[in-house]
């Protein structure tokens, strides 16, 4: 990727510091979306955090819930008040301060902390970062390039994760592994200070201040509102229609993996004795259900440049190939195949534990229908 940013900035230098962090981020996030949920059932289970009923799956809501509503407000504050390349470290050091507050959590409030910075964090760090990344190429290709690496960085970071977190759990339990996520996101924060000359100029200032304005203000005044035309009315339309089908997807995609945490990876009590409903056995070896996510980010990686190259293939067709409401609906499909093939496998085990293919297949169509869709 070439030099397109004419400033004394090393875009490529830069644009692999911003991976980076979102491999990181990444790493820490996905780790304690699975964490929360078997941590606090298993605080639950004891006694512990102060509650007796299984609040975890409302916990976790609450943690993906936030950490994508808050960008909202992290974009208005680089926008217009604060450059992005400074509030991407505020944002990691708040992550970081989150998760050793987890790590240290002793009650449900505790853990409402750790959402709430984790959020607030993220909020700061997730749009700045990709809006640096959209900063540093102006050619359309490149800049396509660079966000399918990042694309990959960002799941390589999920399945380094959640598999180094899954394995660490089983030997030393939960809660150090929200310190892990903390020293993380703290050597994040140093890495990414250290990386502004790289950037140089770029999020400095606010985005809004690069804007073009007109500097005539009679022009301005003179300026005609007209009516939005009819294919102006129906690309809005459109946009409206998606977006909703894209609210729809993503809510039943995270709620898929509630049935692997809470049914087939929890054992239930069968004649005084623990049976779990899959077998998540490999020999001696106890599969943790955090490879369930490791398996998303593994297909994404694998999948991602060979569906690259179809999707740029079918663009080229005559007709333009698959349009996004195809994508869409084809994404959708994926979604209630993935859960068709969970009704078949409880369906199929006729009261004894499913083979854990089971699992796999369907985290492969989840990760396929995810793909498509995206």
């Amino acid at each position: 990727m070439t030099n397109t940013v004419q400033t004394k900035a090393n875009p490529k230098a830069g644009f692999w510091f911003c991976n980076f962090a979102f491999t990181l981020e990444r790493f820490s996030y996905y780790s304690a979306k699975w964490l929360i949920i078997q941590f606090i059932a298993l605080e639950a289970a004891k006694g512990g955090l102060g509650i007796t009923d299984g609040s975890n799956a409302v916990y976790q809501s609450f943690f993906v819930a936030f950490t994508y509503l808050a960008p909202l407000f992290g974009s208005v504050l680089s926008d217009r008040f604060f450059g992005a390349k400074y509030l991407v470290p505020i944002g990691m050091a708040l992550m970081s301060l989150g998760y050793f507050v987890g790590f240290n959590a002793h009650s449900l409030g505790g853990m409402a902390l750790m959402i709430g910075l984790v959020s607030i964090g993220t909020g700061l760090f997730k749009p700045q970062t990709n809006s640096i990344t959209g900063l540093l190429f102006s050619d359309k290709k490149e800049l396509d390039k660079a966000f399918s690496t990042q694309y990959s960085m960002v799941n390589l970071g999920s399945f380094i994760g959640t598999t180094s977190i899954g394995l660490i759990a089983g030997s030393y339990g939960y809660r150090i592994c929200f310190l892990v996520c903390a020293v993380a996101m703290l050597i994040n924060a140093v890495l990414f200070v250290c990386s502004w000359k790289s950037l140089g100029e770029v999020g400095a200032r606010p985005f809004k201040e690069n804007e073009k304005k007109d500097t005539s203000a009679a022009d301005s005044e003179t300026v005609e509102k007209k009516p939005l035309t009819k294919i102006e009315k129906q690309r809005i339309a459109a946009i409206v229609f998606v977006s909703a089908f894209s609210a729809i997807f993503w809510i039943f995609w995270y709620m898929a993996y509630l049935p692997v945490y809470d049914y087939w990876g929890t054992a239930i009590q069968e004649a005084g004795k623990e049976v779990y409903r899959m077998n998540w056995q490999i020999g001696s070896f106890q599969v943790p259900t955090s490879f369930f996510d490791s398996l998303n980010g593994l297909v994404c990686i694998a999948l991602g440049p060979i569906l690259g190259i179809l999707w740029e293939m079918d663009a080229r067709r005559p007709n333009g190939g698959l349009t996004i409401f195809k994508h869409t609906a084809l994404g959708l499909g994926l979604l209630g195949v993935a859960f068709a093939v969970f009704a078949f496998a409880d369906i199929t085990r006729g009261g004894q534990p499913a083979n854990l293919l089971w699992v796999v297949l369907f985290g492969f169509v989840l990760s396929f229908g995810e793909m498509t869709f995206s």
